[in-house]
């Protein structure tokens, strides 16, 4: 399967159970694999046959604008079943990362695998 990968796409985001994190921006970061549903775009050299990530980070950008989300659990599947849906992909991995969000600890996230890479 060939995938299409977005390391290191930060977004400014209200994201958070406490609530000083209801009222503060903070920096999300999205490290965002995407499996093709068909590997024709080496071939063909048309974005047509793959998925135009261009396309991808502005529907997440719209969507995530959209709606409040407490848990990254929530936002990473609200993105995973955006890609899957909206850009038939069959296979897809989010890593979200909070960035220096706790006193003592740089980073803290979670990594969800959704659909199948057969």
């Amino acid at each position: 399967m060939d995938v299409i990968f977005l390391h290191e796409y930060k977004l400014e985001l209200v994201i958070g159970i406490y609530e000083w994190e209801r009222h503060l921006p903070q920096t999300i970061q999205l490290d965002i694999e995407i499996g093709l549903p068909a590997g024709r775009a080496g071939e063909t050299d048309r974005v047509e046959d793959t998925i135009d990530y261009g396309k991808v980070v502005q529907a997440i950008e719209a969507s995530v604008k959209q709606k409040h989300f407490d848990l990254l659990e929530a936002l990473a599947e609200h993105i995973a079943h955006l890609i899957r849906t909206d850009f038939k992909s069959p296979w897809v991995r989010i890593s979200l990362t909070k960035l220096g969000m706790l006193r003592h600890i740089k980073r803290v996230g979670l990594t969800i695998e959704r659909g199948s890479q057969s």
